[in-house]
């Protein structure tokens, strides 16, 4: 198969519309049609299901799809890393760390710091990134090396080096009753009325369903706690980024959260093994 066949077919499954499909891959409706057709003999099977009203994946499309989207990344992940070897070659290295914004502030500087002080370090351009996308920068080749956060994270098929674990804790706007108790448990979040936990988008920038209100970024969600629309839970060292308008109260039951620092297996790059290095020696 051909990446632009993969493309192709991709924009349909995505789309459900060989027209919309169409005007996104900028090609006319006949010529698309007919390369998944093709497609579709040659590989044996049907992949989408075509009425006069609606086009529908069949179970092998939804393996395709699974599929092409995996190996359209790592495309694009290898010209990536290729163009920033090519620019290393020419004497002007770096290396890219994606981080969530506003996540692990006081870990971070402290990573920069530490590997700014090895003798042979390069430049780290930084990727601030909205909630979760700091592992697809990774895994498509956007950034070298993310420092990613489990359980919420996928690190499978990822070289990682565990950083730092800490517990979670509630943030209230501040005077809210719960905030004179020494500690909560989860049940009393998920209890705890009018104030419903936030929604973070999926990567494909959808919404879950649910009561609480969509949340883009920490600072957009930070002014809806503080309006009384909204808790959070969230690891113990997000204290630092608060508001005065804002309070804390420790979850006795949530789950820790563990920062990695995380990298390709593959990667042969001396700018991300100092990088780890500096990491793993705080």
């Amino acid at each position: 198969m051909e990446t632009r066949e993969l493309r192709y077919f991709v924009a349909v499954a995505e789309e459900l519309h060989f027209g919309r499909a169409a005007d996104r891959l900028g090609i006319a409706q006949p010529p698309l049609s007919r390369a998944i057709a093709l497609l579709e003999r040659r590989l044996g099977a049907t992949l989408l299901e075509r009425t006069s009203r609606a086009v529908t994946l069949t179970d092998a499309g939804s393996v395709l799809l699974r599929e092409a989207r995996a190996a359209l990344d790592a495309v694009a992940a290898a010209e990536r890393r290729t163009r920033r070897a090519a620019l290393a070659a020419t004497g002007r290295p770096g290396v890219v760390l994606a981080t969530k914004a506003g996540a692990s502030g006081e870990l971070l500087a402290k990573l920069l710091d530490a590997y700014a002080a090895e003798p042979d370090a390069v430049t780290v351009d930084l990727l601030l990134c909205g909630i979760g996308e700091q592992e697809h920068m990774l895994r498509d080749g956007r950034a070298d090396v993310a420092l990613l956060h489990l359980p919420f994270d996928s690190t499978a098929g990822l070289d990682t080096e565990e950083l730092l674990t800490e517990t979670q804790v509630l943030v209230l706007p501040a005077g809210h009753p719960l905030t004179t108790r020494p500690h909560v448990r989860l049940a009393d979040v998920t209890d705890l009325p009018g104030l419903p936990l936030p929604r973070w988008p999926r990567p494909d920038g959808t919404y879950p369903d649910g009561p609480g209100p969509q949340a883009r970024d920490h600072a957009q969600l930070h002014q809806l706690i503080a309006l009384g629309r909204a808790c959070w839970v969230a690891p113990e060292s997000c204290r630092t980024q608060l508001r005065e308008d804002l309070a804390v109260v420790p979850v006795l039951d949530a789950p820790p959260v563990t920062t990695v620092i995380a990298w390709p297996p593959h990667s042969r790059s001396r700018a991300v093994a100092g990088l780890v290095r500096a990491a793993t020696a705080l």
